[in-house]
């Protein structure tokens, strides 16, 4: 065998997750990394005499002295189908007990955003099943939308119910966990798998116990698995939850190898970090395949401040925002959208026809009612132009109202909101909103078959498909409101 010169280097500290070694002058930035003791890592940071290298394995039996070689590598992560329906790490490696994930090769985390050229405007839709979201902050096959509010007030609810959503659409959904307890991440799998589409799903996972390389690289990871299915023209939904504790991560792991702090002591290249990793989500063009990437990363506040460094950060990459206000979510308005602050940048351009149609004074008409519910909580109303609009805004805050792990169907969805602004549901009491909701899909089913086949097909309604839906929708609220005096009665 022909002799050959090997590169060797030392480990001289081990310590939370992090090795400075020397030795390696000619090792990359993010360059893999591999240990005497198994362990893997990539370098981070490079210096005169160290780099800093951040672990994907656990530290445990590693320690100064151990050699380390460099591979001419960057960190990869398997792709393909058959990691649909399975539960990973961010290395790709099961962790659901399933065995082992035969893929068809594997793809660099990091990757650049599809240039100019081969994206295509964002115009069709993905629905989330949530009424208020669909209706008034539509979502786009390759936006990038971020959920953003208080801890525990219903963000991880929102996006796992759109994921649960498209287990009738053609959208794999990938959905990647940063530092969650091992009881939520276990909550979410058992959702879908209850609920939703699971073998269209991928689950990475990097538990709050994994080393802070893996879930820095979680997200990246979920993106490379996700490009997969939209370079080859098909549609992906990534979740990010959450972009907090992944910037949290960052922060920690800057520190750690001597990179100087900025604002909030976070590095000044978290911003970068993050945007490089969202800009990976895009509608490609025909040309380019056609497929999508839509993001949906989740960021946590304290105490609602939306002006501190992340969750601006994100706000300014992303196209839009879902702002889940923890006095609604408190008060029992579920999900707790704020629609003054929420925004959708893309909005009307990607809704189906009908809904737009239906829906296009929706939030005009609940921002008004917020308002005058604000001025007149202390005071009597004694004008009945106020009055109408006080009892047509609870209505709408009772429709846009919605139980979890149940999204709506786009003609459901139609038919609700053009019960809303046509004045269908004033015929009916307040507390009877609830039992028209609950009714609504199967009265349809029975009463109006084709026009809700067509818009489900179509996301189209015409005038006289329009004036019969109108006219089944006021059946059901005839029905309902007869009756209700004789349950009334009954219970009393």
């Amino acid at each position: 065998m022909a002799p050959s010169a090997e590169e060797v280097g030392r480990v001289e500290a081990v310590a939370d997750g992090i090795a400075m070694v020397s030795g390696l002058e000619d090792v990359r930035l993010d360059e893999l990394l591999h240990f005497e003791q198994g362990q893997v890592g990539f370098a981070t940071t490079l210096d005169r005499d160290t780099l800093g290298c951040v672990l994907l394995d656990d530290p445990e039996g590693l320690e100064a002295g151990h050699r380390v070689r460099g591979t001419g590598e960057v960190v990869r992560v398997p792709v393909g189908p058959s990691l649909l329906g399975r539960v990973v790490d961010p290395l790709g490696r099961p962790l659901d007990g399933g065995g082992l994930i035969e893929t068809i090769g594997y793809e660099p985390i990091e990757r650049p955003a599809p240039t100019i050229i081969d994206r295509d405007f964002v115009s069709e839709p993905v629905q989330t099943g949530l009424l208020v979201i669909d209706s008034m902050f539509a979502l786009g096959r390759g936006q990038r939308e971020l959920i953003i509010g208080d801890r525990a007030i219903g963000k991880t609810a929102v996006a796992i119910d759109c994921i649960i959503n498209q287990k009738s659409s053609d959208i794999v959904c990938i959905y990647v966990a940063v530092g969650q307890k091992s009881s939520t991440v276990k909550r979410v799998i058992d959702a879908v798998r209850a609920h939703g589409a699971p073998k269209r799903c991928i689950f990475v996972i990097a538990r709050a116990s994994a080393a802070p390389g893996l879930q820095w690289i979680a997200p990246f990871s979920g993106m490379t698995m996700a490009e997969y299915f939209r370079d080859r023209g098909q549609h992906a939904l990534v979740v990010i939850d959450d972009m907090t504790k992944h910037a949290a991560t960052h922060r920690e792991i800057a520190l750690l190898t001597r990179q100087p702090p900025g604002r909030e002591a976070y590095p000044g290249d978290v911003f970068y970090v993050h945007a490089r990793l969202l800009e990976r989500a895009a509608k490609l063009s025909k040309a380019a395949g056609g497929g999508s990437l839509t993001a949906l990363p989740i960021a946590e506040l304290d105490a609602g401040n939306l002006s501190a460094y992340i969750p601006t950060n994100l706000i300014s990459i992303t196209d839009g925002q879902i702002v889940l206000d923890a006095r609604l979510f408190h008060e029992g308005h579920k999900p707790a959208v704020d629609v003054g602050t929420s925004v959708s940048r893309v909005g009307g351009k990607t809704q189906a026809p009908a809904l737009r149609k239906a829906s296009h004074a929706l939030r005009l008409d609940y921002a008004q009612f917020l308002e005058l519910e604000m001025f007149t909580r202390f005071g009597g109303v004694t004008d009945n132009q106020v009055k109408d609009k006080i009892a047509r805004g609870h209505r709408i805050r009772a429709v846009l109202s919605q139980p979890q792990y149940a999204p709506t169907r786009l003609a459901d969805e139609v038919a609700l909101v053009t019960a809303l602004q046509n004045g269908i549901l004033d015929r009916i009491p307040l507390e009877a909103i609830g039992q028209f909701c609950a009714e609504l899909p199967a009265w349809l089913d029975r009463s109006a078959k084709d026009i809700f086949d067509a818009v489900e097909r179509t996301g189209k309604l015409d005038d006289a498909q329009s004036a019969r839906f109108a006219g089944a929708l006021m059946a059901l609220a005839a029905q309902i409101a007869s009756t209700r005096p004789a349950l009334e009665t009954g219970a009393a």
